[in-house]
């Protein structure tokens, strides 16, 4: 069950990081210039991206509290 555990953390490290990386770096407030009009809906690929990106946290946190209790 440990090691089962573990590979899935691992894996579920490594697709969190690429859904990070691969994720825009000049979207929101910044790139805005901090003038305020700025858009915060997200459409399309990129907000597939961001409900992704929260489930793997979700579950990256989940399967970790699993671990510390086995």
């Amino acid at each position: 069950m440990e090691k089962l555990l573990i590979a899935s953390q691992i894996i579920i490290a490594l697709l969190l990081s690429f859904l990070i990386l691969i994720q825009g770096k000049d979207e929101g407030f910044t790139a805005s210039g901090g003038s305020g009009s700025f858009s915060a809906t997200k459409r399309g690929p990129e907000k597939v991206l961001f409900i992704a990106t929260v489930l793997l946290g979700g579950l990256f946190l989940l399967n970790a509290l699993l671990f510390v209790f086995v």
